[in-house]
């Protein structure tokens, strides 16, 4: 026998537990676990008067706080607490940051990046957060947006392959792991398809079209066990997507079978009104959203009002209610918050946030992350260098002189990027992470060139300044409009120093890219070029003839001048986090190994938007009228400091009913002196298809390492399922007839072999 009430009995099946639960709760106690609610204003009136079920953005008083005021409710309903864990801890001092998606995407390796996302979830559980709002799941396709650094890129396979990974890390073994947190795929679905690289655009996208690219990443991760998706902001035919059934019933709970939990982005209900202008108040906008069947509410707290009228209307019944706040209970029984609501742990904070373990795989996501884009042989400098037991390279007994020059050289909240620290998404870590934490590239280099090399250091050039936006310190809901960039001024002082410091150098390493306030939300660009003085910099260093290897610390793809495309050496690090100073250091030096990939194309000039590699057939022509469009570094692209050569490739099976498997075989050969992890990717084409499709897509790829002179046979398998497209009448199939298998190291046409195959049925 039990005094335990039987929600409070961990040993009743947890439908038996929400259940009990359910019919303890008046209306208002259940509409109040349908909010989530921003903390950052404090938390006693949201779990008091509101009876939140979810806080985000919440400090670490806060949380100690909000549990506390929990414990003298009615029923002690523990909070589901929240926060944006991007690429890290994201806002907490001292947790291990890594590359942004963006970066992580590059290094093509999906076991790599389930590490970084578990040991992100032990450093984030141990603080009182149950709830990360990643992976990004979005495609990446105009440059000018503000988000891309947030994504996987450009390919819907890579993105699936991706996130699967980065949710499997998330949530562990299962929710009862009291180091797991709940993974979030987000934003459901097709945000990223703006109108001009706008930010919560329209996203004019059809049914067949959003079926064809924008849901298979998503639906991969549904199927796969992510417990809760994301909604969008933005609307796609006319609908919102937190009010279209279509998106929310028919697909993802009718046909995907989903039974997770949907959490709205940020004032998704309230836009409705205010911006959308869909509804003539919240209460019609609340009847909507419950109809649709949305869960969780993320800072609307007019929603509770609004909710509690719209019942009262009789526009929604109580039963709207009950279906979510069953699916939010569900999660909080099943991460076992009841029995234990998971608080900071001081202890075990110190043990593993920051921790030395985290810090070495965050290096090795850094070091993996970079690509090298062109090289003339002056990378890797000295004609690389190996490392003593500190990792300090070890000169050939010629003193050298690099020059660290560029505006983003010794910037580490810059490195770190979007969503951490210093970013402004919160008002508890208003200076970012504690310096000594990140490595940038100057201190990559004085940490790591041998002890009679000289590093030399100019600033060079200025980015930009902010001025205040001539529409408001605030949007209509009360959130604060960033600033607006006013690009920098060439500054001739500046410029004269930096070339000075070249001109006195072996080798100059110029450090360009943007800068955190042309990230993010609300942060789209209507330019890629280096904004401010970067471009009279890179133009300046060209000239002095000493040689320059560029290295773009960037959110996004950026237009490249005509002088660093014609640089020594280019290196695209993304945004790498803590350690990718040192790896920036280190692949200059020749301590390892460039293996890193695009996972997203660059753009020539931005009249080329959108940019990526998977176009349909059927334009007239292959360019424009004044310039190509073939883009400046392409999908898959990377280079190494060897040659890797691909020839015989052989389909197994030339003819393949649907249910089998295509098997094929390359031979790569490393035909030079270092070692090279080659990142073999292989490509379909539908030669003849029923509707206009693609004219090649990713379906796999394989890392493999290869010494020096050494030569592989590598085997391929393919689903013949996996040779799809999306007909007329928006239902994904095989179509039987002709097909091409591409293979080798990048998308371009030219770098492909090439051999047929047939689907027959």
């Amino acid at each position: 026998m039990t005094d335990l009430l039987p929600y409070l009995d961990s040993s009743l099946p947890v439908s038996d537990r929400v259940d009990d639960l359910v019919g303890r709760m008046t209306l208002p106690e259940k509409v109040g676990q349908m909010l989530q609610l921003n903390a950052q204003d404090g938390v006693r009136r949201l779990v008091e008067d509101l009876h939140v079920g979810s806080i985000l953005h919440t400090s670490p008083e806060n949380v100690l706080e909000a549990a506390a005021l929990v414990e003298q409710t009615r029923l002690r309903i523990p909070l589901l607490v929240a926060e944006d864990c991007i690429h890290g801890h994201s806002f907490w001092e001292g947790a291990t940051i890594y590359p942004t998606q963006l970066g992580m995407a590059a290094t093509w390796d999906t076991g790599l990046v389930e590490q970084a996302a578990r040991a992100t979830a032990v450093e984030v559980a141990a603080t009182g957060i149950h709830w990360t709002f990643s992976p990004v799941l979005c495609i990446t396709r105009d440059l000018r947006w503000g988000r891309v650094s947030e994504t996987f890129g450009e390919d819907p396979h890579l993105i699936g392959e991706l996130a699967s990974a980065m949710v499997r890390g998330y949530q562990g073994d299962g929710l009862d792991d009291p180091t797991a947190i709940l993974a979030c795929a987000k934003h459901f679905a097709g945000y990223s398809e703006t109108q001009g690289g706008r930010d919560a655009s329209e996203a004019d996208i059809s049914q067949r079209k959003l079926r064809s690219w924008f849901l298979p990443p998503f639906e991969r991760v549904a199927r796969e066990g992510c417990r809760t998706f994301m909604l969008g902001y933005q609307s796609t035919d006319g609908v919102p997507i937190t009010v279209n059934e279509w998106l929310l019933s028919d697909v993802l709970r009718g046909e995907w079978g989903y039974t997770g939990t949907l959490v709205t982005d940020w004032d998704n209900v309230g836009r409705m009104v205010w911006e959308q202008r869909l509804f003539p108040d919240i209460v019609e906008a609340s009847a909507a959203a419950l109809r649709a069947g949305n869960d969780m509410v993320m800072t609307t707290p007019q929603f509770f009002d609004g909710a509690l009228e719209a019942i009262a209307r009789g526009l929604v019944t109580e039963a709207h209610v009950d279906a979510a706040v069953r699916r939010i209970l569900t999660l909080k029984f099943e991460l076992g918050l009841f029995e234990n609501p998971r608080l900071p742990d001081p202890g075990r904070q110190a043990e593993v946030i920051g921790s030395a373990d985290h810090a070495a795989l965050n290096l090795e996501v850094a070091r993996r992350a970079l690509v090298l884009l062109a090289n003339d042989g002056t990378l890797p400098l000295a004609g690389g260098l190996t490392a003593d037991a500190d990792g300090r390279a070890v000169g050939d007994g010629t003193p050298r002189t690099v020059a660290v020059v560029g505006p983003n050289a010794d910037d580490a909240q810059t490195q770190l990027g979007d969503w951490a620290g210093a970013s402004g998404q919160v008002d508890w870590m208003t200076g970012g992470m504690p310096r000594h934490m990140t490595q940038t590239v100057l201190d990559g280099f004085r940490d790591h060139v041998p002890s009679d090399w000289t590093v030399t250091h100019a600033r060079g050039a200025e980015i930009l300044t902010v001025g205040p936006d001539p529409d408001g310190e605030f949007f209509p809901d009360g959130q604060p409009r960033p600033e607006i960039v006013i690009p920098a001024e060439p500054d001739d002082a500046l410029i004269a120093e930096a070339v000075a410091t070249a001109q006195a150098a072996d080798y100059v390493v110029a450090v360009v890219g943007d800068r955190i306030e042309l990230i993010g939300e609300c942060r789209s660009t209507a330019t890629l070029e280096l904004v401010g003085q970067q471009v009279a910099l890179l133009d300046a260093l060209a000239e002095t003839g000493t040689p320059m290897i560029v290295v773009l610390i960037s959110s996004k793809p950026l237009v490249l001048p005509p002088s660093a495309m014609g640089a020594a050496a280019i290196v695209y690090a993304a945004n790498p986090g803590m350690r990718g100073g040192r790896a920036v250091a280190e692949l200059a030096l020749g301590l390892i190994e460039p293996t890193g990939r695009l996972p997203i194309s660059f753009a020539r000039h931005v009249g080329q938007q959108p940019t990526y590699y998977n176009q349909i057939r059927g334009q007239h022509g292959t360019r424009y009228a004044d310039l190509t469009q073939s883009p400046a570094f392409a999908f898959g692209e990377g280079l190494a400091y060897t040659t890797v050569e691909y020839a015989d490739l052989e389909v197994l099976t030339p003819e393949v009913g649907v249910g089998d498997t295509v098997r094929a075989r390359v031979t790569v050969r490393n035909t030079g002196s270092r070692s090279a992890r080659e990142t073999v990717q292989v490509y379909v084409s539908d030669t003849v298809t029923s509707v206009t499709w693609a004219d090649k897509e990713l379906k796999a790829h394989r890392q493999v390492d290869l010494p020096a002179g050494e030569s592989r046979v590598v085997d391929l398998e393919l689903p013949v399922s996996a040779c799809t497209l999306v007909d007329a009448a928006g239902r994904r199939v095989v179509e039987p007839g002709g097909f091409e298998l591409l293979v080798g190291p990048s998308s371009r046409d030219e770098a492909l072999l090439r051999a047929g195959f047939t689907i027959t049925g």
